[in-house]
Formats: structure tokens, sequence, C-alpha cells
């Protein structure tokens, strides 16, 4: 743990915070927000570091963790801890703090609006209206509604959980598959029979090794031609090219994504060619409230150890170095 709770510190912020939770450090160190997301660059701004704090974006392999060697912690704002090497950081004794909980209501909301958007075909009718032709729906043909509908949920943690509880307020029939959780109160069925009888499959996995490419061509040929798939953990559990041929071609009928592979075009890419599909820049959490709770929750356990006070091990994802 940090030595006297009185000193200042040094925090490097890889990308911005919510106002209060910067404030927040500020009352501890001095804050220096990374000029550039480039590894060289941080690796050399890190090397004073007392801490350091990153979303999504600001990537932490274990050449930075190695070359912050004042670090006392790293702090992911947000749920997934996929962009820190974990292991690393375990292995030079470092707590990784993160926000588990904090973003469930938001992103389980924003998946039922992607399920409604795709299904309901909202971006297109809003668009021929806006171009005058409020009789679209004339030759539109008929939407499709979510009642009585199968939903099959990939993964059944905190967000996993919350979406089946909003698809059985809707009148879903909900269908669920997981490695390791279970619910008695939703019916738990393999992977496969999970993606021929859906008609909604929505994702909710961690990305790990296991989980990379989870989705891929042959996952995708399991659904049904009417059925839609919906996105809102991580684009690499999803094949993207297998995803356009499918939906290209009519063998899936929509999609609605949150997240993109972190490789992939964000400049044309051939998606966004696609009208089945629905797409939002990565901003399901990103609603006022879990927004701030998302950034306050590890940072406020940043301010516990450079004070020198033991942090909360339930927002520390690595709770062995404590």
């Amino acid at each position: 743990m940090p030595a006297h709770p009185t000193q200042r510190h040094s925090i490097l912020l890889l990308e911005p915070i919510h106002a209060d939770a910067l404030q927040l450090l500020q009352s501890v160190g001095d804050v220096i927000l990374a000029e550039s997301l480039d590894q060289a660059y941080i690796e050399q701004a890190v090397a004073e570091a007392d801490a350091l704090v990153t979303r999504g974006l600001g990537q932490v392999p274990a050449a930075i963790l190695e070359a912050g060697q004042k670090l006392r912690c790293v702090a992911r704002c947000g749920v997934g801890t996929d962009n820190i090497d974990v292991a690393a950081a375990t292995e030079l004794g470092l707590p990784v703090l993160y926000a588990p909980g904090s973003t469930t209501h938001a992103v389980a909301e924003h998946t039922m609006l992607l399920m409604l958007a795709v299904l309901r075909r909202l971006v297109r009718f809003d668009r021929e209206v806006k171009t005058g032709n409020w009789m679209y729906r004339q030759s539109s043909g008929l939407t499709a509604e979510l009642y009585s509908k199968t939903l099959g949920i990939v993964g059944l943690g905190e967000i996993g959980q919350r979406v089946a509880e909003l698809g059985q307020a809707f009148g879903m029939r909900v269908i669920y598959w997981s490695r390791s959780s279970r619910d008695r109160r939703f019916e738990y069925v393999e992977l496969p029979e999970l993606l021929r009888v859906a008609d909604v499959v929505s994702i909710h996995v961690e990305l790990t090794p296991e989980t990379q490419g989870l989705i891929n061509r042959d996952a995708l040929d399991l659904m049904k031609p009417s059925a839609i798939l919906i996105n809102t953990a991580r684009g690499e559990v999803v094949d993207e090219r297998a995803l356009y041929e499918v939906l290209k071609s009519g063998k899936l009928s929509g999609a609605g994504i949150d997240v993109i592979d972190t490789h992939s075009p964000l400049a044309g890419n051939p998606l966004w060619e696609l009208e089945n599909l629905v797409v939002t820049p990565h901003m399901a959490a990103l609603t006022d409230t879990t927004f701030r709770e998302m950034c306050m929750m590890p940072v406020q356990q940043v301010v516990r150890i450079l004070r020198g006070e033991w942090p909360d091990a339930k927002y520390v994802k690595n709770p062995q170095v404590l």
C-alpha cells in the first residue's frame, strides 16, 4: 500500500472521465491526460505515475505496466478489463480496479432498443418520413414484434440476466446458454439448440480466448433466416465477415450491434452498407447516470489506495494481489 496518506501523487489518465471522478482524483494528486494512446508515448508518460486510469480505448499491455515502476494500481472505468493485461498486473502485484455491475441497466435497455429498432425497421421509417415519404408504410411490408418470440441469451451474467427479465416483461419466451451461470427463472439449452430455435439471439459474454469468434459462420448458419442477432458485448465475439455475408444474402433477417472488432475500419466498413443492420458507436453504457457510476467506482478505489487505505475487494479484478 502507498506510503504517507497526505503525499501528492501523479495520476496518468488515458481518456477523459466523468467530471466528478476527475475532481476526486485531483483531490489526491496531479492528473495528467495523455496526449496520445500510442504505446511508446504511454510507456514514457507512465514512468512517474502512481496510478493509471483508462476507459475502453486505452490499451494497457504488460510493457506499459512494467514501464510504470512507481505504479500502485491500474483502473478501468467500466466493466470489461480485456484492454488491460490482468495477468501481468497480477504478477507485478498491481490491483486492477474496475466497476462491476455499473453498466447493467443501461446496456440492457440499449439491447432492447436495438431489438425493437431492427424488428420495427425504425431507422428506415425515420429516414423515409423525413424525406417526405409519409406513405412509405403502404409499400414497406409488415414489421415484427417481440411478444411471443423466443429470446436466446448467450451469456447469463448480470447484463444477460437483466435482458432476460426485460424479455419476459415483453412477453417473450427466454432461453439461455452460459458456461457457468444458471438461473431457474429461465430455460437452459446448449448453444447450438439456442441458435436454432431463437428468434432473437443476444450476446452477453465477456471477451476471452474461448469466446473470441464464438459466433462464427457455422453458428450463424444455425440461426433461422427470420431471426436477428444483437451484440452489445464485444465485437470480437462475432465473426464480422460472416455476419456481413449472412445479412447481405438474407440468410439472417437483421442485426443490431453496439460494438465492432477493434481491427475493423470505422469508415468504409462493408457492414454500413446494409439496410438490415442497426449500429450504434459503443455507447450503450454512456447514459448520464451510468457514465458517472462506471467512473466513480474504480476512481474511489484509486483514491483509497493513494491515501494508504485498502481498496474494497469487490472492485478489484485480481483480489489475490491484496
